[in-house]
Formats: C-alpha cells, structure tokens, sequence
C-alpha cells in the first residue's frame, strides 16, 4: 500500500509493506540494548561528529492543511518543523525541568510577581538580532484574544500590556499574580519567538533557529539548510528534509529502502523484529507518551461523575498494556504524568471492578449504554485499544462502537466532536499538562473539563512559593480528577524511532516534547 503523503518516496522508486499491518505509531518501554543509535547523546559512543550531508526523516503528519507557523504547531511533525527554524527562551531538559536558550538568564522579585530575563546574543535569519521587543511581540501574537493558540493558556500569567523592553536584550515581565514556576511559561509548547516584522510565517518563515527555510510542500515535505550563524553551533548536516508519511509500514519501509534515514514513531512489533540486527537501528525514550481515553464532560453521557467514575472501572489496564502496547509499557493510574515531579503517586492504583462499574451506570440511569470511541491508526495502539476497551466495556453492560477516524485530521476532529475518543500525549511538566488542558480557557482542552474552583487551585499552586505547599495543591487537583476527572489515563508508553546505521548522535535520553527530541542540529551522518 502507497501512503499518499509520501509521493517523493514514490518517485524514488519506494516499495510500501506487502503483508504488513499498519500497526500505528506509538513506541513502548524497553530498554535500548545494541541496536541503541548513541550511547550517551554527547557523541563520543559515535566518535567525532561529521560535518555535510542531507538527512531524511519521516514522519507523521497532518495533511494538506499543515504550516510552518511555530505557534500554531500542535502535531509531532509540526514541533520538528518549528524547533528546526525557530527558539523559544527556554526548553524542556530530559528531566522537564526548563533551561535558557535564548534567554540567557532569568531573575525573580522577591514577591514573584516581576521577573527580569536577560537575552543571550543571538540572530534571526536575515541577519536582523533577537531583541526584547521581538519577544514580546511574539507573546502578544500568541495571546491575541482573536487566536487560539495552543501556548495562549500557558503564557495567562503575563500581563503583556505592563510587561516591557528595558533594553535591547532585557525584559522585565509583569505578572498578574505571584508565579513560581515562570521559566516553564518560557518553555511551555509552542512558544516560540519570531520577528517582530514577521510575515507569512506559515509559508516562508524566518526564525533563529539552527536550519533556514528553503521549501515547504503541506503535507508532503519541508526542506531546510544549515544555519551557519546559529547561536548554539552550526548544526552537522548541511541540509534536513522532514517528509511526511502517516502509515508507520511507510516510515518503515522508507527506512529500510534507504529512501530516508530517520523514522519518528514506530510500533513495538517494528522494534521487536530489527532490534539488534544490524540493518537500522532502534532508539527509545523512556516514559515519553500518556496512552489514555479521553471523556467530554461537558455532554452526555460522561458530564455524569458517575458515569466517568463507571468508566474508570471498567478499564483493565494490565490487557490494555499488554493487548495494545504489546506489553511494552506501564498500567496507568487515570493521572497524566508519571514519575515527574509532583505526580500524586501516593493515591491507590485503580483497579478493574465490573460489578460497582455496573452499579454506578445505575445509579447514573445509563444501564445498557451505547457509546461511540473515536480512533484512529494515527498513532500505535489507537485501534488496538479501542478493541480491546470494546471488549471489556461489554462485560459491565456497555456497548462501545468503535468508528475509524481520518489520520489526516484525527486530532483536529477529536478535540471538539464526539464524546469518547483515544488519546495521548508527549511529555510535558504537569503544570503545563494543566494549563494547556484541564482550564476553563485552555485551547486544547480535550475533556472540556471547565471548573472555576480548579481554575482557582491551579493559579493558587502557582503562586505559592514554598514547594512543599505547591505540591500539596497539585496533589489536591490530582485527587480530584482521579476520582472524576475525563482522562481514563491506562498506560504509559516509551517513544520508538529507527534510524539508519549512518546516523550518529541521536540522544536516547530525551523523552518526546523535550529539547533533545527530533534535535537534528546534533546529529550527523557518519
């Protein structure tokens, strides 16, 4: 089967998967044993770096409709676009804590309600510096009340109209209210920093970032070349082309043909059968994706706790983990964010119980309920889930008709339509998984979970400046939306790619979302 989004491989002579399923996309946990592609992610396991060379990565994308625009980035190829031409002040390290990148440092008052950052000397690529007052007009862009941008959510806490250049490359923000966190703002998902003169972002787009614009075709491919100016070092490669190919069995076969060197997102089964064998290899980043189901609440059936509540029991996560993720992850316990900080580890792990599953649909006046799951083969162990939750959903008394989705638009379509959905999500603080999902005003607000009161909790927890106390409030947020929330969260997932034997420097410590995922300005061709 040709994948349509791939016609450039096509031409190339490629040769799509006979007898393969298209498994989706989804990598699992595992550890990284020989076919691991670099060591240590600092180069010396793949000797010195090696300058020259056009490096090809496959991956999947978003259709006809896709731009370069860094602030409307939302889908994995989007933010491999972006992070190639653009920067934010600050990113995301392996551990999610955030670190300087144009920003060169950042300060606090004493009441944390004034934070001065200091710019370090970097250039745009038509030569023009990156200035303070490109950067808040990139913040204003973000929060215009007429867009929806997806850091719009994270960036609330600025009060932009006071908020002011104080030099060429200083700024002190004014906040609304006491922030703790602030640095996570600068390294929250989407933004990113351009000119202030900037015009027709989405389709010829200057940035600071490592790679220049050369050519970008929606949905097919985007090229791009060396930056020899970048502030952080010339990248390696002299050009990158990120293609697009939404079937994994055509990243896959692309990948073994030779028609590109990078595939992002491979399923477990891919894995399982080259890890090791020398003809590509296999990297995986731990504990990079959230696997859940997502419930509206603001509509029937689930704007019923109880009904939520039935269906949080009647997932069994351990079949799920094993069914869909080919038992190459870690059960769920209905809360995003595993293992990073202020995670409510301490709430007991749910566990399957049909009979108060079938009790609370009772109570709920939804015995015999009939519900529809959106899915999609956008994403490895989307349709599998949704099978195997199909199965378990009719043992309580439930039945789930599972309805195929496009994976062109799948998450576009999901975000508002539907009631029940499959989902996921890359790494990002929980602080950020908040303000970005679970606000009232949050653009990408899946669950449509819209409660003023934990609006109110969220901008408490930020003001609170002793961490201990921050943690309880996060804590009593986490509580509440395991016992009602509209994310059945079952697993947790690490992130598969394959590379090519020549490709050298790729970190394996840097789950997806984090500075070091999709960095192709460190990696090289051996």
């Amino acid at each position: 089967m040709h994948d349509e989004h791939f016609p450039a491989l096509r031409r190339r002579g490629f040769l799509a998967a006979t007898g393969a399923a298209s498994l989706g996309a989804l990598g699992l946990a595992g550890c990284g044993g020989s076919g691991s592609a670099s060591g240590d992610g600092d180069g010396k396991a793949d000797g010195t770096p090696k300058k020259g060379g056009r490096l090809r990565a496959a991956f999947a994308g978003g259709g006809a409709g896709e731009t370069l625009d860094p602030h409307l980035a939302n889908l994995f190829a989007d933010v491999a676009r972006a992070k190639a031409l653009f920067d934010k002040l600050a990113d995301y390290g392996a551990d999610l804590s955030a670190r300087p990148r144009l920003a060169e440092k950042w300060e606090p008052n004493k009441t944390l309600d004034r934070w001065r950052v200091t710019l370090r000397e970097a250039e745009f690529h038509d030569g023009r510096p990156v200035t303070a007052e490109d950067v808040l007009y990139s913040y204003r862009r973000i929060t215009d009340p007429k867009q929806a941008f997806r850091a719009k959510a994270s960036l609330e806490p600025l009060d932009l109209e006071a908020s002011r250049a104080t030099g060429t490359r200083s700024i002190e923000f004014v906040l609304k209210r006491p922030t703790a966190e602030f640095p996570n703002l600068l390294a929250a998902f989407g933004a990113y920093i351009v000119p202030r003169h900037a015009r027709d972002l989405g389709r010829k787009p200057v940035g600071s970032g490592p790679f220049r614009f050369v050519s970008f075709t929606p949905g097919r491919s985007a090229v791009f070349r060396r930056n020899d100016g970048y502030w952080d070092g010339a990248p390696h490669l002299d050009e990158l082309e990120l293609v697009v190919a939404n079937e994994e069995s055509a990243r896959v076969n692309a990948l073994l043909g030779g028609q590109v060197e990078y595939a992002h997102e491979l399923a477990p089964a891919t894995a399982r059968a080259h890890e090791g064998k020398g003809q590509i290899e296999i990297v995986r980043l731990r504990n990079s994706a959230m696997q859940a189901f997502c419930m509206k609440t603001d509509r029937p059936p689930f704007d019923d706790k109880r009904v939520r509540q039935a269906f949080f029991l009647i997932a069994d996560r351990a079949e799920l983990v094993d069914g869909a993720l080919s038992g190459a992850g870690e059960i769920g316990n209905d809360l995003f964010g595993k293992g990073y900080e202020y995670y409510a580890d301490g709430l007991p792990q749910r566990e399957q119980d049909l009979d108060r599953a079938r009790a609370l649909l009772k109570q709920a006046g939804a015995e015999n309920l009939k519900v529809t799951l959106d899915t999609s083969a956008v994403a490895a162990g989307f349709t599998e889930a949704a099978g195997i939750f199909r199965d378990q959903a009719r043992k309580a008394g439930v039945t789930v008709d599972v309805r195929m989705g496009s994976k062109d638009s799948y998450w576009s379509d999901i975000l508002d339509s539907g009631t029940l959905c499959c989902y996921r999500s890359g790494a990002m603080p929980i602080e950020a998984h908040i303000s970005q999902r679970l606000l009232s005003d949050s653009t990408t607000n899946a669950t449509k979970w819209r409660h003023k009161d934990f609006d109110a909790l969220y901008q408490q927890a930020q003001s609170t400046s002793d961490k201990t106390r921050r943690a309880a409030v996060y804590a009593r947020m986490q509580r509440r939306l395991h016992s009602e929330g509209g994310f059945l969260v079952w697993g947790f997932a690490d992130w598969i790619i394959g590379t090519a034997r020549t490709v050298k420097g790729v970190e394996t410590k840097a789950p997806a979302n984090t500075l070091d995922w999709a960095r192709f300005d460190k990696v090289w061709l051996g």
